[in-house]
């Protein structure tokens, strides 16, 4: 696997961007220890799927002629699908979510792509873009559970250990755990020392229930501001890396989500989504071991509706969002 994740740097070279790793002296006096934010929310699509997205479609398209590819998505992983199959001059048709943010809806029609709406949530989504698949014998596109899609978004501890060789931790937002397996496997391979650090919200905990239980588990009602971490169940290959390299693995209220949404706004003068602000929120409330003093974190996606940021900042008015 590690192999992949250099093959699948090659393959992104040109195609994405390297982003910034900053170092924020903010939140690092916040927690007495140096905080370096990877802004994948600056990443093409706004977000870091693109990465494992780009990957699959070109490994894709090198294996066989294809002219279509299907898959199933919260929103980020749509976009990337879409804006990589337009860049192979393919269709793509992405089933999402009845509940799918509205800016994601449009912005990955807006790459191209046929968005279908359906289901509850990404699993239903999923099963249904399976079934269309199926039927169509389109091939399909997962979100997380493939080993050339983790390799694309493994690319991302790549660029930050060359970006600043000392990162002792890195702490990652894990949804189906496409992320934090490809991290971890490209930071490991590089600094076998290196802490990684998974975080889920508490409403939406099945990589964390199965990190600590050593099974995987399954919650019927995902339901997280974080709407890219919804998942019934994490990915078994995303899993099987996951129980052996990830050094520990926590929760965060929603609470704690939404004010860090409002902190990185008014502190770093960026917008991120949930999603984009799990790992940072676990760091801040101090719920993470801190193995070293140089940590790395990952903003993974900034891909919010202007609605829910307004809503998510309006309970907070009035209030310290900090008491630094």
């Amino acid at each position: 696997m590690e192999k992949l994740v250099f093959e699948a740097r090659r393959t992104l070279f040109g195609v994405v961007h390297e982003t910034p790793l900053v170092h924020s002296r903010t939140f690092s006096e916040m927690i007495d220890s140096s905080v370096f934010l990877k802004l994948e929310n600056l990443q093409r699509t706004g977000a870091f799927k693109i990465r494992g997205a780009y990957n699959k479609v070109a490994h894709m398209v090198t294996c066989g002629d294809i002219d279509q590819v299907v898959t199933a998505s919260a929103g980020n992983h749509a976009q990337g699908v879409a804006a990589a199959a337009s860049a192979f001059g393919i269709s793509s048709t992405v089933f999402m979510p009845e509940q799918a943010p509205d800016a994601k809806v449009q912005a990955t029609s807006g790459y191209g792509a046929r968005v279908v709406k359906t289901g509850k949530n990404y699993d239903e989504a999923y099963a249904a873009a399976i079934a269309y698949a199926n039927e169509r014998k389109v091939p399909f596109l997962h979100a997380f559970d493939d080993e050339h899609v983790i390799a694309g978004q493994g690319t991302i501890a790549l660029e930050m250990l060359d970006q600043n060789p000392d990162l002792d931790t890195l702490v990652v937002p894990v949804g189906g755990g496409g992320l934090i397996s490809g991290i971890a496997i490209a930071a490991k391979k590089k600094n076998p020392k290196i802490h990684i650090v998974g975080v889920q919200p508490e409403q939406s905990n099945s990589g964390f229930l199965s990190w600590s239980s050593g099974e995987k588990q399954v919650i019927q009602n995902p339901n997280s501001r974080a709407d890219g971490l919804n998942v019934k169940m994490m990915g078994q290959l995303p899993f099987d890396i996951v129980r052996h390299v990830v050094d520990a693995f926590v929760t965060v209220s929603e609470e704690e989500i939404e004010r860090t949404m409002c902190l990185i706004l008014e502190r770093a003068k960026m917008l991120v989504e949930g999603a984009g602000a799990t790992a940072l929120a676990a760091l801040l409330s101090k719920r993470i071991p801190v193995f070293g003093g140089k940590i790395g974190v990952i903003v993974s996606g900034g891909n919010v509706d202007l609605s829910v940021m307004s809503q998510v900042s309006s309970s907070f008015v009035g209030q310290p969002l900090t008491s630094h």
